[in-house]
């Protein structure tokens, strides 16, 4: 299983933060963004079709950086070596608790509405798992130990009755590998989450155990954040930034055909599989302008505080004043 360690984050992210422009007056500020798979089409669009973001490569520059998922990215982000990340909820605020982290909310990505997409763990078919309980002494994985599906995962495990930290074996498995983990017999039971959930369904053999939206509805998955004081030193690159992910949310929704050929270059996955669930009715819900959504995240963060996860904290202090999606 993939592990990404601290000395790997730091190398991978420890590059200048500005480079020199013609002067000091217009010097071009460098972000360091740190991204994942799956659901950012926004961060996509301005990957793979910068000619659309007039002010990307103008106003300011972005070094992006791929991580397994969003805990290392906290990680990053608290030690310096990025200025803005994908995040979870659960990631951020362990961020600002053990790490010290400041930052703000800028933009979100995805959240589960009610009947689309939620993150799931799949067992085989032939499994004699059934239950939740029946995972007592099994090799589970999960995407990122300490990530955002983990809070609503060992809710989950609680409420049947196991120990997440004793009664079972969690190992890190990313997304894109989840499902040979468990056709090879790695796992017991793995999280899936799409495309790779698509990919599988299709080829069978494997069933649903359980979803985290049996345990917290409405999830707000996926957010951007950026440091706090990279973001008090350039608020004007920053905000060139979140306008550009408030363009890219607009440009994903409103041409689903580029879009598909857009997250297809970038995922390396098939169109004919992206085509089965990407922005339809059966995935993860989207914002229009890319807007946090402030109050769903307080509603977890309540949560993740009553069950003993995190001490407890007021959203509020992710909030900037004035640079936060949708930006025009």
């Amino acid at each position: 299983m993939m592990r990404v360690s601290s000395k790997w984050i730091l190398a991978a992210g420890a590059v200048a933060a500005v480079m020199a422009g013609v002067s000091a007056a217009q010097a071009q500020t460098t972000i360091r963004v740190g991204w994942t798979i799956p659901a950012e089409e926004s961060k996509y669009w301005m990957m793979r079709r910068p000619a659309e973001f007039p002010s990307l490569g103008k106003d300011y520059k972005v070094e992006w950086t791929q991580f397994q998922g969003t805990a290392p990215m906290t990680q990053a982000l608290a030690a310096g070596a990025l200025d803005c990340a994908t995040q979870a909820v659960l990631s951020l605020s362990n961020g600002v608790v053990g790490g010290g982290l400041k930052a703000y909310i800028v933009a979100q990505h995805v959240f589960e509405k009610p009947g689309g997409f939620s993150v799931y763990w799949a067992v085989k078919d032939d499994s004699p798992i059934k239950t939740i309980a029946d995972l007592k002494g099994k090799t589970i994985g999960i995407s990122v130990i300490g990530g955002g599906t983990q809070g609503p995962f060992n809710m989950l495990l609680k409420k049947n009755g196991l120990d997440p930290a004793t009664d079972v074996k969690l190992v890190e498995v990313g997304f894109a590998v989840s499902e040979d983990a468990l056709r090879q017999g790695r796992v017991d039971a793995v999280n899936m989450n799409q495309p790779f959930a698509a990919r599988a369904e299709a080829k069978g053999g494997t069933r649903k155990l359980f979803a985290l939206s049996e345990a917290m509805p409405n999830i707000v998955h996926i957010l951007e954040a950026c440091r706090a004081d990279f973001v008090d030193k350039n608020p004007d690159a920053v905000k060139a930034y979140v306008k550009d992910i408030t363009a890219g949310m607009k440009k994903a929704l409103a041409n689903r055909e580029e879009t598909l050929k857009v997250v297809s270059e970038q995922l390396k996955a098939p169109i004919p599989v992206l085509e089965s669930y990407l922005l339809k009715d059966n995935d993860f819900g989207r914002d229009p302008g890319a807007a946090p959504n402030f109050p769903a995240m307080q509603k977890m963060l309540d949560i993740y505080a009553e069950t003993g996860m995190l001490p407890k904290l007021d959203v509020m202090q992710f909030k900037h004043p004035t640079i936060v999606a949708p930006l025009q």
